[in-house]
């Protein structure tokens, strides 16, 4: 089964990107990349059969790295407050996952809801934690497959939504400046403003995609 498969030539490019201001195609690669880890770790971690991604992880110790631990570490903190929101995705959206159109149509109009009303670090955050709960529910549902549609759409919505955003922060390192305490009392006010109205994002999407059903 082939599933999240990436070169090491692909991943030596995404970390030398670190060291300069990136393009508007690194930024998309580099979105990419992250996604495979994020969702790596969270079929692992849910238990599910499939075989091991032929693809190399962020070299330990480098930018690309520290950027996935921590991108992780917020999904986790998401998962936490709300931890029923982000599994079983596509039954909550209530969508059938043996097509490949009904499934990027169901991701990109929630990726939509989720930034209507502007681009945050904890939005972006949930749209990893919402590409990782439906690549889960595809691998289960023997779809192993849509795992690549799934990176290769967040790629194009990072492409045409947040890329300006991100270049203005100087790149996806940015993200590092929002863990700045360790007390695991204590939530970011801006997880739980991410993960609160995402509930209403899956009704209004659910409504989106309705009549096409």
């Amino acid at each position: 089964m082939e599933v999240l498969r990436r070169s090491s030539v692909f991943a030596a490019e995404v970390m030398e990107v670190f060291d300069r201001s990136p393009t508007d195609k690194e930024l998309v690669s580099q979105a990419k990349a992250l996604c495979r880890d994020y969702i790596n770790s969270r079929l692992i971690r849910a238990g599910v059969s499939w075989s091991k991604p032929d693809y190399n992880a962020p070299v330990p110790g480098g930018k690309l790295a520290e950027v996935s631990t921590i991108l992780l570490r917020l999904g986790d903190e998401l998962e936490y407050i709300r931890p029923n929101v982000y599994r079983n995705i596509a039954r909550q959206l209530n969508i059938s996952l043996h097509s490949e159109t009904v499934v990027t149509d169901a991701f990109l109009a929630v990726a939509a809801q989720i930034f209507t009303a502007g681009i945050t670090w904890g939005k972006v955050v949930s749209l990893y934690a919402v590409a990782a709960g439906l690549a889960v529910d595809c691998v289960r549902h023997a779809q192993p497959a849509m795992v690549h549609t799934i990176v290769d759409c967040l790629g194009e919505f990072v492409r045409k939504t947040l890329v300006t955003w991100l270049k203005r922060r100087g790149g996806w390192a940015d993200i590092t400046k929002c863990v700045v305490n360790t007390d695991p009392s204590l939530r970011s006010h801006w997880l739980v403003a991410a993960v609160c109205s995402f509930g209403h994002f899956l009704k209004a999407v659910f409504f989106v995609l309705l009549p096409e059903r």
